[in-house]
């Protein structure tokens, strides 16, 4: 199965598909596009308007990976459903983070 991450020195890079305005929120898994791309699909109840999904998505990825908010940012992909979110950290311990959320079902913490 192809990984939406890539482990940095400093961290982990994240590629994360975005559903907003959804009826909960939460992680649904992992799906790979036509062209072999692994994406973390996420669901928020935050509109795409003025940032707000972006933020949602931010806030949803500390609490389940246990880090500060200030630790996630945007990379590429503000205005897309398709983004890449980079998480200063320890990569080893946010991918087992991650991987555990994934498995039990993505409502996190």
């Amino acid at each position: 199965m192809a990984r939406p991450w890539r482990c940095r020195d400093d961290g982990l890079e994240l590629a994360v598909r975005v559903t907003p305005r959804a009826a909960r929120e939460g992680i649904e898994g992992v799906r790979t596009d036509a062209a072999g791309q692994a994406w973390l699909m996420v669901r928020v109840m935050a509109p795409a308007e003025s940032g707000r999904a972006n933020a949602a998505v931010v806030a949803l990825l500390a609490r389940v990976l246990g880090v500060a908010k200030s630790r996630i940012r945007l990379v590429r992909g503000a205005a897309a459903r398709t983004k890449w979110v980079r998480i200063e950290g320890e990569a080893t311990a946010l991918v087992r983070r991650l991987a555990e959320t994934i498995e039990s079902g993505g409502r996190g913490r």
